[in-house]
């Protein structure tokens, strides 16, 4: 048995990665200050191998304890938080990665930070490998994020390469499932809140932009596959089949039998216009790919989540 500690382990993806880890026969060890997580999406883990800890990573933290593995989820990641918090989310990035790189190689522990595919701004590469660098706008509205996450990754390689820390670095492309909240900003949990509602869905610009939607329980297969193997440099892992949002819209009102209306709105700033991974890595690395189609997986989130869960109410 293993000790894993996972950094903002009462997230959407983090709750979920201490779910599965804890169903393998780890032990785990979560830290969350609930700025962006919830106790209720760890509330149901009651074993005696699952520990708590109220922390803010920005700040130092120490585990008396051997580690095996640091997974490092701790972020605002939706388009509303990081920009409610954004000097939090760049020291997040900074100081909070430094943080469990440091408590990774006091441990000797395997590293693995949970970077995103908005590395890649809005990319001119088209569908993104890990070798393309990206088109970003630093000083941007976004930039609070996607800086913050560059940094870690180079800070993440700083530390394997100066340091000797055994690390990894996985590229998070768009993730949904249950326990998103409804009100993050981000398409898919909007989308459905809104259609559960009979609420006009609201599509940015005219629906053309793409996204690639993973389903959580692929993502986290892909990212224990990662983590147990020895590969350092970034390794992608999404759902390389592309979807326009307005289909993703229509394909919500579908499953949701919702009679809403597509409405436009005006595009945010340097909203990307294609996001599509290329998983070649990550197929030949892992022997990994995703399984849940994006039907689905909305249906699998339906089903889990309830109607109050993905509206609020």
């Amino acid at each position: 048995m293993a000790t894993c500690l996972v950094t903002g382990g009462s997230g959407f993806l983090g709750s979920h990665l201490c779910d599965e880890l804890l169903s393998r026969g780890n032990r785990v060890i979560c830290i969350d200050n609930f700025d962006t997580g919830s106790l209720a999406n760890i509330h149901h883990l009651r074993s005696q191998d699952f520990l708590f800890l109220h922390a803010d990573v920005t700040e130092p933290f120490f585990i008396d304890e051997p580690v095996e593995f640091v997974y490092h989820f701790a972020s605002p990641a939706s388009p509303i938080d990081y920009l409610r918090l954004p000097l939090h989310t760049l020291k997040v990035g900074s100081y909070g990665t430094h943080h469990a790189l440091g408590l990774a190689k006091l441990h000797r522990a395997r590293f693995l930070t949970a970077s995103t595919s908005e590395v890649y701004g809005d990319p001119q590469v088209h569908p993104q490998p890990e070798t393309y660098w990206g088109h970003v706008n630093p000083i941007g509205p976004r930039g609070v994020y996607d800086e913050a996450k560059r940094y870690a990754e180079a800070l993440t390689m700083a530390y394997h390469r100066q340091q000797g820390v055994d690390t990894a670095i996985v590229r998070i492309f768009n993730t949904y499932g249950p326990r998103m909240r409804p009100h993050d900003g981000r398409a898919i949990p909007t989308f459905l809140r809104q259609a559960l509602q009979d609420k006009p869905i609201t599509v940015f610009g005219d629906g053309s932009q793409t996204r690639s939607f993973t389903y959580v329980d692929d993502l986290i297969e892909g990212i224990i596959r990662l983590a147990e193997s020895a590969h350092h440099d970034p390794v992608n892992i999404g759902n390389p089949n592309e979807f326009t949002l307005l289909e993703l819209a229509k394909t919500v009102i579908e499953v949701t039998g919702s009679r809403s209306e597509i409405v436009f709105e005006a595009l945010p700033t340097d909203d990307p216009q294609v996001r599509q991974p290329d998983i070649t890595l990550a197929r030949q690395l892992l022997g990994w790919e995703p399984v849940v189609q994006l039907r689905d997986g909305l249906q699998r989130t339906l089903d889990a989540s309830g109607v109050e869960a993905l509206t609020g109410t």
